[in-house]
Formats: structure tokens, sequence, C-alpha cells
């Protein structure tokens, strides 16, 4: 759905939208696995920067849930995670703020997205907030063992007969030390 802002000019825009599974693409190693349900709002916000230079944002206001699923960190075991979160963004023209001198922003001016041409796609929009939502590294378990990094072996399911410890060739000379202070 694109919301343009010459129809946010006439009125505001109420949206109640639903994506199958896979309409959205995701990043690699995450699956919609279920429909995507977003309700909202989207209005125009005009500010006024003194004499005509007048800048037009787009403030969405709203709601989304789906489920996704995404590799464990350790194992790559599926993960599964229902999101249901609430938004309220707000989107400024790109390059209405370029040519400022370097100023320090504060922390609402962290949260302006940018939009470029007559508006903005909500499956964009969704998208961002998705990935937002989404752990930074999820875990199938809290005790996950993860994979052996010798043979791949999920040790969640088996374990295995690799050498787990590995010598760190650099601290050989202190090795040696070490065991001739040992005797």
């Amino acid at each position: 759905m694109f919301i343009k802002v010459k129809d946010l000019e006439l009125r505001n825009l109420e949206f109640d939208e639903t994506f199958a599974p896979g309409a959205i693409d995701l990043l690699e190693d995450q699956n919609q696995t279920a429909p995507l349900k977003s309700a909202g709002r989207a209005e125009l916000i005009r500010e006024n920067r003194g004499g005509r230079n007048v800048v037009e944002d787009i403030r969405l206001v709203g709601s989304f849930s789906t489920e996704v699923e995404v590799k464990c960190a350790r194992c790559l075991d599926p993960v599964h995670n229902a999101l249901a979160e609430k938004f309220d963004l707000l989107y400024r023209p790109l390059g209405v703020d370029a040519g400022r001198d370097e100023v320090a922003i504060t922390e609402a001016d962290t949260e302006i997205g940018y939009y470029q041409g007559e508006g903005l796609l909500l499956e964009d929009v969704l998208k961002e907030q998705i990935l937002l939502a989404l752990p930074v590294k999820q875990l199938c378990r809290a005790n996950c063992k993860g994979l052996c990094p010798q043979c791949g072996k999920n040790l969640n399911v088996e374990s295995c007969d690799c050498v787990t410890a590995m010598p760190d060739p650099r601290w050989s000379a202190l090795e040696d030390i070490r065991k001739k202070l040992e005797r």
C-alpha cells in the first residue's frame, strides 16, 4: 500500500491491511510464518520553518502482529517469534535536513525516518518495524549447546568425539615454562 502525500493533503488515511506470509521480504534467515496484520492511520503534519518553507511530514500511528521464524544463533534450529507491536513514526522528505551545519541532535531527532518522492510504502515501514522488534541474537533455549566447530553436529541432539580444546600455538612458549615449573 503506497501512502501518498497528495492523498494526505485531502484527509487522513486509515489502513487495515493483512499481508500473506512471504509478502514482505525479510532478511535471508528470517521467514514470516503467519499473516501480517496491521492497522492504523497516516496523517500529514506540516512543519513551518519560517517564510514559505513548509516541510510535509508523514506520521504513521498503528500496530502490527505476525509470527517470524529465525535461526538459533548457536545451533541453527528454527525459533518461532510471535510479534505484536505498536508504533508512532514520523517520516520527513529525504534531503530536507541536508545542508545544515553540524549540529547536535536530540533523542527525538533519532526517531525521524525519511521518505523519497511522493510518499512511502506501508510494507517498507512494517518490514523495518518487524526487524526492530526481533531480538538481535535468538537462541532456541538458554542452555543451547550449539554446533561442534570441528564436525558440525548439533550438540543438542547428539554428541561427538571431536577434541574441543584446540591449543593456541601463540601460547606454546608459556606452556613450556609452565611444564618446567611443575617438575
